[in-house]
């Protein structure tokens, strides 16, 4: 299991009411007015846990993004991903996805793909904890497009480490 750093109750509180998050982490996200939202997320790699470069499974954990508009194509460049302990992944090249089009955002290093609909964040280090964690999702001028937290006790039911936010 997969475990950054330990974070106080006064310090998830203090970063909560930074992120203008009142009260606790968000259970289920507030509904954002942006077209791409995470449509799942497999947090725990299928296997042991190993965060080698070569022969690891980090490729193996992932996050899907999904354009959910019937009409406008979204360029993912300057869209960000960050987790709670502050880990972060920026699109920094073009990534068009039309409508009702998705990414699967994966740890590891390979070559993205338009065609293939994917994204590698060039990093072997897993970047959510197995247990619980929250997903924050960014637009491009800094405004939140989407937040989602979890714990693996009462969102993943079947222990397959994939949980589904919006179908």
């Amino acid at each position: 299991m997969r475990i950054r750093r330990t974070v106080t109750a006064a310090a998830t509180t203090a970063a909560a009411a930074a992120l203008g998050l009142a009260g606790a982490a968000p259970a289920q996200a507030a509904e954002y007015s942006s077209a791409l939202k995470i449509k799942g997320v497999q947090y725990d790699a299928p296997g042991r846990d190993s965060n080698k470069c070569s022969g690891g499974n980090t490729k193996n954990e992932y996050l899907t993004i999904k354009n959910y508009s019937k009409t406008a194509t979204v360029n993912l460049k300057g869209y960000k991903v960050k987790d709670a302990a502050g880990n972060s992944f920026t699109f920094t090249k073009n990534h068009t996805l039309q409508p009702g089009d998705q990414v699967s955002l994966r740890g590891g290093r390979g070559t993205d793909s338009d065609a293939g609909n994917v994204a590698y964040r060039q990093n072997c280090n897993f970047i959510w904890n197995n247990d619980k964690d929250t997903i924050y999702f960014y637009k491009p001028g800094g405004a939140r497009a989407d937040v989602h937290s979890y714990t693996k006790k009462a969102n993943d039911r079947d222990g397959n480490g994939y949980i589904t936010y919006h179908g």
